[in-house]
């Protein structure tokens, strides 16, 4: 039976965290304190330097050769057990597919336990519960946001192949290949895709960044365009690292990005004093976000890096062209020059065997449907060559290259992603100092130990306050609408917590540990889930909502299981 003193002692641990989460919610709601521009550097501070620490703080101070193996084969069998059946279910009924896989998986599994689990579970439970959250952390972290990231970028693979090689042709590939600066297949990148044929038919792909392929000597003539005035009318300046876009966050060039009444993405260099192109529309692709904060755990908001007009997209004659907006969603290609024509689906230019095909995957992964039988047509804008439009080809079955294959190229960029991220580091180095030290009793120095103690004892309470930032910085708190956010929500506290509560009872879990696993699965959604699907245009309203609206609901939920399960 739960005594009054228990209960008051989670709400001690409770109502510090949601103080920070509402206080940072009433700085930009209420009392305008805080900027957009200004959120998003409290957020890179949060996503670089403080959950990192703080994760390190928690990992480097868990004894592994006392793990609690129960405890974890309960915790892996449950997400097993869902991923089993999600599987199942993607394969045997049309309703099913990889997308829902995904992100029903994220929403039943991956609850937020570094944030608010040690200090919840450590009040509920006692002091060996923060061991037990500390190894699911470990887990979380190396096992299954890898696995997650796995699937994201097998989705955005597949739906790759499908766009650029539709029906049985994408079967002749043998040989996929991802330059050096191409991170991740998520979209954020306009990518371009080239394949050379050889005599007996097979394929070699491929990918890497438009810009990849642009000349310097045609950026620089690009860039010596004369400013004058803007006859731009009614044009909408659209910020790249605020969720509202109203503001530009300066990502260090300077550059500003505008739409047009077309949805026709432009930009201009400098400041608004004068636009830094000859007409009205020079297009250029979509900046690179950060590497930090396209796979962080906590950095809610995209931050751009150092940019500047060295991405350029320019066609043949070296002159910018147009490019759809990511607020179209649709496939674009730019327009083809006057020796550039259409066979088959296939560009040559002149007598080059080389296809190449310029394509921002965003708005693919955001909006494109698989192909169909009915067939694809592509089209593309007017250039100089007038308005062509590419055959439609007709489509059978799809057909994928070898699996071995898309397994390398989904390997080669879920590292390059996670070599990008400060929390793969700080989960290693701590696991690996952890080893050391409590194999052969060291410890850190002090002067090391207290400059991290500084960093983590922050990271707790900026973590929420970083959340209450995004939740104030959203339009709508519920953002699916009832109908997801209520199925969402039963997945993640009532599904979640069974799935959990009946791998416990198989392993053999019993008393403070078997409630201890049942109420962190309890625990709000996680923030890597949500990061991912903003990124890769994957339900990103449903894991938004559950985020958001979840930590209010959370409150009394895990309560009543705390409350329920001490009868």
């Amino acid at each position: 039976m739960i005594t009054g003193s228990e209960f008051y002692k989670v709400m001690c641990a409770m109502a510090p965290l949601y103080f920070a989460m509402f206080v940072a919610y009433g700085s930009v709601k209420w009392w305008k304190i805080f900027t957009a521009e200004q959120c998003s550097g409290i957020n890179r501070f949060v996503s670089v330097f403080a959950v990192p620490i703080l994760s390190f703080h928690f990992i480097s101070q868990n004894n592994p050769y006392k793990m609690d193996m129960m405890f974890i084969i309960a915790d892996t069998l449950s997400k097993v057990m869902v991923f089993v059946l999600l599987s199942l279910w993607a394969i045997l009924f049309k309703s099913g597919g990889l997308d829902w896989l995904i992100t029903l998986f994220s929403v039943a599994t991956l609850p937020n336990t570094l944030v608010m689990g040690i200090p919840l579970l450590q009040a509920m439970y006692g002091e060996y519960t923060q061991n037990l959250m500390v190894q699911l952390v470990v887990l979380q972290c190396i096992i299954w946001y890898t696995l997650l990231l796995f699937l994201f970028e097998l989705r955005a693979a597949r739906l790759l192949i499908r766009t650029e090689f539709p029906g049985q042709a994408a079967g002749a590939i043998t040989r996929i290949q991802v330059d050096d600066d191409v991170i991740s297949l998520d979209g954020m990148d306009p990518l371009r895709t080239e394949t050379e044929t050889d005599i007996n038919g097979r394929v070699r792909l491929r990918i890497r960044r438009s810009i990849s392929s642009v000349p310097d000597s045609v950026v620089s003539s690009s860039l010596c365009l004369t400013p004058r005035a803007s006859n731009l009318s009614n044009a909408e300046i659209f910020s790249v690292n605020t969720p509202n876009r109203f503001f530009n966050g300066g990502g260090g060039s300077g550059a500003l990005q505008f739409y047009n009444g077309n949805n026709e993405i432009m930009f201009c260099n400098g400041d608004l004093g004068g636009f830094g192109f000859t007409r009205p529309g020079c297009g250029v692709s979509p900046r690179r976000l950060s590497g930090y904060a396209s796979s962080d755990a906590y950095s809610l908001q995209p931050t751009p890096r150092a940019s500047n007009f060295n991405e350029l997209d320019v066609n043949g004659a070296g002159t910018p062209v147009w490019m759809k907006s990511p607020a179209a969603g649709k496939i674009y290609r730019h327009a083809a020059s006057p020796k550039m024509t259409w066979e088959s689906g296939q560009r040559h230019v002149g007598k080059d065997s080389i296809n190449e095909k310029e394509i921002s995957f965003r708005d693919a992964l955001r909006a494109a449907p698989p192909p169909t039988a009915a067939g694809v047509a592509c089209s593309m804008e007017e250039g100089a060559a007038g308005k062509e439009t590419a055959p439609v080809a007709a489509i059978g079955r799809q057909e994928m290259p070898s699996a071995a294959l898309m397994v390398r190229l989904i390997l080669t960029v879920v590292g390059r992603k996670l070599s990008r991220n400060p929390n793969t580091y700080s989960s290693i180095i701590g696991l690996v100092w952890s080893l050391i030290s409590f194999r052969w009793n060291i410890a850190l120095p002090d002067i090391v130990a207290f400059s991290i103690k500084i960093v983590s004892d922050a990271g707790l309470g900026m973590a929420m306050f970083s959340l209450g930032l995004f939740m104030a910085l959203q339009p709508k708190m519920i953002a699916c609408g009832a109908k997801k956010a209520t199925l969402g929500m039963l997945i993640r506290f009532i599904s979640g917590p069974a799935f959990m509560a009946a791998a416990s009872v198989l392993v053999g879990l019993k008393g403070s540990r078997l409630h201890a696993a049942i109420v962190q699965a309890a625990l709000p959604q996680g923030i890597v889930p949500f990061v991912f699907a903003r990124e890769y245009g994957l339900h990103p309203d449903l894991l938004s909502t559950l985020v958001i609206f979840g930590m209010i609901v959370s409150l009394p939920v895990t309560i009543l299981y705390y409350v329920l399960l001490g009868l």
